[in-house]
């Protein structure tokens, strides 16, 4: 992420379907695995008998931590077409071909039933939305009652401080569109949609992850880089039970 005021920016599907030929499934810039290392320390290290949603899969590195913590099923759903074709590749590889199903959709119109999911994951996607609300309401519809919702997204300070989610395409630079949504605005759409928000974590960049040499906002190294949530869908109460 850099800050820069000649940069294209580009709407998400058109920028990752430049971007998704050099995308890895794996966390690949120092951003990416300081959100990473947050995420996975609230994922539950046992999947087994677990149906898990990634929503906005991408080329599906959290697919890929999902079945190696051995999810008996993962849907992974992706605006991008061009990404799920990258994402493909991750269960062939795992050698889980039947515990992995891929559809294209968006982020607040999930083309899944209500509550299919015991966990849903969504790493650094929800900024692509300018509305929060209708996304975390999609979120929240196709995971169970009582179950948990993993979500991370750029923290709202790299945005305030002028920094792009930029890639390099066919030797050009572009960056994709972004809406930061600040804790408030999460505060209050957990709070309508009957979401416990159960953790909070901010966490920062580790200097040892930048290359020697890279150009980049040193203030990068003093801001936390990314908001990660742990989210809980509150079962609704049993019919006639007191408020």
């Amino acid at each position: 992420m850099t800050a820069t005021t000649a940069t294209p920016i580009l709407e998400p599907a058109l920028a990752y379907a430049l971007w998704a030929a050099d995308y890895p499934a794996y966390a690949h810039n120092p951003v990416m695995r300081a959100e990473e290392r947050a995420m996975l320390g609230l994922l539950p290290t046992d999947l087994r008998d677990t149906v898990v949603v990634d929503a906005g899969c991408g080329s599906g590195r959290y697919m890929r931590h999902a079945l190696s913590r051995g999810a008996a099923h993962v849907h992974g759903v992706d605006l991008s077409p061009e990404m799920l074709a990258r994402a493909a590749a991750v269960p062939a590889e795992a050698n889980a071909a039947s515990r992995v199903a891929l559809v294209q959709g968006s982020l607040d119109a999930l083309p899944l039933g209500d509550g299919v999911a015991d966990l849903t994951l969504s790493g650094l996607t929800i900024g692509h939305l300018e509305r929060l609300e209708p996304a975390l309401a999609e979120l929240r519809r196709v995971t169970r009652p009582g179950g948990r919702i993993l979500c991370s997204d750029v923290h709202p300070t790299g945005h305030a401080l002028g920094w792009l989610r930029d890639f390099k395409a066919g030797g050009h630079r572009y960056a994709v569109r972004h809406t930061p949504h600040l804790y408030s605005d999460w505060h209050a759409a957990c709070l309508r949609l009957g979401l416990a928000i159960e953790r909070v974590l901010e966490p920062m960049l580790d200097p040892t992850d930048i290359p020697e040499g890279a150009h980049f906002d040193r203030q990068a190294l003093d801001v936390p880089v990314a908001l990660v949530f742990r989210l809980r869908r509150i079962p609704a109460p049993p019919p006639g039970s007191l408020p």
